[in-house]
């Protein structure tokens, strides 16, 4: 019986891994948006695509988030993090620098599907983990037949929307018709590469591959709770606002600053969703 027993699970694993729905490609972007110090950030995310749904999202985060869904992998994942942040001083005392290792500081997923026509966002907000879920045909493009670029070797031509309070330019490919694009970018004849946004917001895709990588769901869904989109965000400003003295009415006597371009402390600037939301709409009453 335990024979039959572990047959009979072995072969549940294999159809669950087979069932699993795998990418036609791959796509690298470097994602540009303004920060509070008024400096470009950039940093880095993958897409996932085949011809009916598509996963946003970055590496590093989707990395630590699958070992952490396990307990044996959330031993494996502390391990790494001693082995890379932590260091022991002479006197016994233990300092850790989490700059130095893998730690996920993006939690934005986005997961496109047409069978049932809905674009799902799952994020961080504030304190609170949260998601929530948008129809697919919201985003409605004007395509300008006569404004073309080349991005990484393919023509493109650019389409413009307004959507959630900013106007966005994009730059699509129909040599791959997928109807996808970095974040929740979509509804294109093609694959967008490029988009650019008023404030500064930009995604460039900077490397384009075939895979069969599987396109697993969201690792640990029962951490979120699904939220209203505006006020999702309207939460995560006031947070970002109100960080100190939330944390000292829990009790951990919290003060933050920033740093200048010199080094010297200044004031932590204020998060203003007109400018630093890539979807400033919830402040559009």
């Amino acid at each position: 019986m335990k024979k039959i027993a572990i047959l009979l699970l072995m072969c549940m694993v294999v159809l669950m891994v087979a069932a699993q729905p795998k990418a036609d490609i791959a796509v690298s972007y470097d994602c540009v948006y303004p920060n509070k110090m008024g400096k470009s950030v950039t940093s880095k995310r993958s897409l996932l695509a085949s011809p009916v749904e598509a996963k946003f999202f970055n590496d590093i985060s989707l990395w630590v988030d699958s070992l952490k869904s396990t307990p044996e992998g959330k031993v494996q994942y502390m391990e790494i993090l001693k082995k890379t942040c932590m260091t022991v001083e002479p006197d016994g005392t233990m300092s850790w620098d989490l700059t130095k290792g893998p730690v996920k500081k993006v939690y934005t997923y986005v997961f496109t599907r047409l069978a049932d026509e809905t674009v799902t966002t799952y994020g961080k907000f504030g304190e609170d983990l949260g998601y929530y879920t948008e129809p697919l045909g919201e985003m409605e493009w004007r395509i300008i037949e006569d404004s073309t670029a080349s991005v990484l070797g393919y023509e493109c031509m650019m389409a413009e929307t307004d959507y959630h309070g900013r106007h966005w330019r994009a730059w699509f490919t129909l040599d791959i018709p997928m109807p996808f694009g970095p974040w929740k970018l979509r509804s294109l004849p093609g694959l967008i590469l490029r988009a650019e946004a008023d404030g500064g917001f930009a995604f460039t895709a900077t490397g384009l591959e075939a895979t069969d990588r599987l396109m697993t769901p969201m690792y640990m869904p029962g951490d979120y709770t699904k939220v209203d989109r505006k006020k999702a965000l309207e939460n995560a400003e006031y947070y970002a606002n109100n960080y100190d003295n939330i944390m000292n009415a829990q009790g951990q006597q919290v003060v933050t600053y920033a740093v200048d371009d010199d080094g010297n402390k200044i004031e932590v600037p204020k998060y203003d969703g007109l400018k630093h939301s890539i979807e400033p709409d919830y402040k559009m009453k």
